[in-house]
C-alpha cells in the first residue's frame, strides 16, 4: 500500500521575502511599492509635451540599458510583446521565404501564424521538442528568419550569435521578451527585437517594445506587405516610415501608470550596473537552482545541454520514476498539489509549468528576483514533493 506524505512533516525553516516567482508578470524590483507610481501623468494626455516626453524617455533609458546601435528605431507598441512580434510579422514577411524555429509554446504559435494565417507558401517551420533547439545547422540565412532567443517555456536560449551570419541576405526577427535586460542580445546580426515591459524589469503589462535595424526599415519603405494591416500594426504611412511611433508618439493610448512604473524599473536598472548587472543577478538566480539541481534526484532542467539553459525562465522537469509512470494529466494534476501547496504557505506563487509544456515547475530568474529568495525557495520545493510523493504503508 502507499499514501502521501501529511502536510504537517517539518517545513523549511526560513521563507523567500518575495514569494513572486511568476514567469509573466514578473516580481517588481526589490524594495518596490505603489509610492514608485506617485509622480504618474495620471489624467493628461500621453499626447501632450510631457507625456511625449516620458515616452520618449522609456525609449532612449531602454536603448542606452541595451545598447542599441545608432540608427535603430525603437517604439513602444500595443499589445505587450504578442502586438510587437505580431506587427513585425504582417508587416514584414512576405517578401522573401521564410525559416522559423518552433521549440516552445510562443514560437509555435510564431510559426503557426505564419503558416495558417499569413498562409505563406514558402515558410519552413524548423522543430524541436521541448528542452531542445532545432538544428540551427539548417538553417537558411537568404531566408527571412524568426525566432525567439529564449524559450520563455521551455527554459532553452539561444547559446551564442555565431549561428547567425554576420553578413545574411533576410531579415532576423527576434522575440526577446524573456531575454531582454538579462542576456547579452547581438544587434549585429539581428535586425527586428521585440520585448515587453513585464518581463525582466517586472513591469506591468500590455505595452510592447520594438527594435528596428536600418535593414529593417529599408524593407518596410520598399515592400508593401500584401495583406490589410489593421491600424494597431501599420509602421508605414503615406509610403514612409511613421516616425512618432520611435519618438513616443503611439499608435494608441498607453497607460501613464505603466510608463511611470516602467521609468522606475529602467531607473533602478541603471542603479545595479545596467546590463552588466541585470546579467549577474539573472545569473546568480541559475546558479543556485544548478546548485540545488545537482543533489537533488527527483527534479532536472528541462534544457539539458547546459549552455542552452536559461536563466530567467529557469524550467525543471520532475523525473522521479513514480511520476513518470503517471499518465500526463495525473502528473499535471500532481504538480497542481505541489504549487498549491506552495501557495498556501505563501512561499512560492505561479511556478507550474507553462500549460504545453511538460508538467514540472518554472522559477523565473531574472533580475528583480534576489538570489537569497531562490535559494531559501528550493528547500520548500523538496518539503512540497515529499508531501505529494507517495510512501509504503506497513503491510
Amino acid at each position: 500500500m502507499t499514501s502521501t506524505h501529511s502536510e504537517n512533516s517539518s517545513r523549511p525553516a526560513c521563507r523567500p521575502a518575495n514569494p513572486c516567482f511568476s514567469s509573466g508578470p514578473c516580481a517588481k524590483r526589490p524594495g518596490w511599492d505603489v509610492s514608485a507610481l506617485s509622480n504618474a501623468l495620471t489624467g493628461r494626455s500621453h499626447r501632450s509635451a510631457e507625456g511625449r516626453a516620458r515616452l520618449a524617455e522609456v525609449i532612449d533609458r531602454s536603448a542606452a540599458i541595451l545598447g542599441i546601435p545608432e540608427g535603430w528605431r525603437v517604439g513602444i507598441v500595443p499589445a505587450s510583446d504578442t502586438g510587437a512580434v505580431e506587427m513585425a510579422l504582417w508587416s514584414l514577411l512576405g517578401a522573401r521565404p521564410v525559416d522559423v524555429l518552433a521549440f516552445e509554446s510562443f514560437s509555435s504559435l510564431w510559426a503557426q501564424d505564419i503558416v495558417s494565417q499569413l498562409k505563406l507558401d514558402n515558410a519552413r517551420v524548423l522543430k524541436a521538442d521541448y528542452g531542445q533547439l532545432p538544428d540551427l545547422a539548417q538553417v537558411d540565412w537568404t531566408h527571412d528568419v524568426v525566432l525567439a532567443w529564449n524559450g520563455t517555456t521551455s527554459g532553452v536560449r539561444l547559446p551564442s550569435a555565431n549561428a547567425i551570419p554576420a553578413k545574411h541576405e533576410g531579415l532576423v526577427i527576434c522575440d526577446a521578451t524573456s531575454a531582454a535586460f538579462a542576456m547579452d542580445l547581438p544587434w549585429d546580426r539581428l535586425d527586428v527585437v521585440t520585448w515587453s515591459w513585464q518581463k525582466a524589469l517586472g513591469g506591468e503589462a500590455a505595452h510592447g517594445m520594438l527594435a528596428l535595424s536600418p535593414r529593417a526599415v529599408e524593407r518596410l519603405e520598399n515592400f508593401e506587405a500584401p495583406r490589410p494591416l489593421p491600424k494597431i500594426f501599420r509602421l508605414m504611412g503615406k509610403g514612409k516610415l511613421i516616425e512618432g511611433i520611435f519618438r513616443g508618439d503611439t499608435i494608441n493610448t498607453p497607460s501613464m501608470l505603466c510608463v511611470e512604473d516602467a521609468l522606475d524599473s529602467l531607473k533602478w536598472a541603471e542603479s545595479v550596473g545596467g546590463l552588466a548587472g541585470l546579467k549577474a543577478r539573472s545569473q546568480a538566480n541559475l546558479a543556485e537552482v544548478a546548485a540545488w539541481e545537482a543533489k537533488t534526484d527527483w527534479v532536472e532542467f528541462l534544457a539539458r545541454n547546459e549552455a542552452e539553459r536559461s536563466s530567467t525562465a529557469i524550467c525543471l522537469r520532475i523525473v522521479a520514476p513514480w511520476f513518470l509512470a503517471l499518465e500526463r494529466s495525473e502528473q499535471m494534476k500532481t504538480v497542481k498539489q505541489m504549487v498549491a501547496l506552495l501557495d498556501k504557505e505563501g512561499v512560492a506563487f505561479d511556478i507550474a509549468s507553462y500549460r504545453d509544456a511538460p508538467p514540472g515547475l518554472r522559477i523565473w530568474g531574472g533580475a528583480t528576483v534576489e538570489a537569497s529568495d531562490v535559494s531559501a525557495l528550493l528547500p520548500w520545493l523538496d518539503w512540497a514533493f515529499a508531501q505529494v510523493a507517495p510512501v509504503a504503508c506497513p503491510a
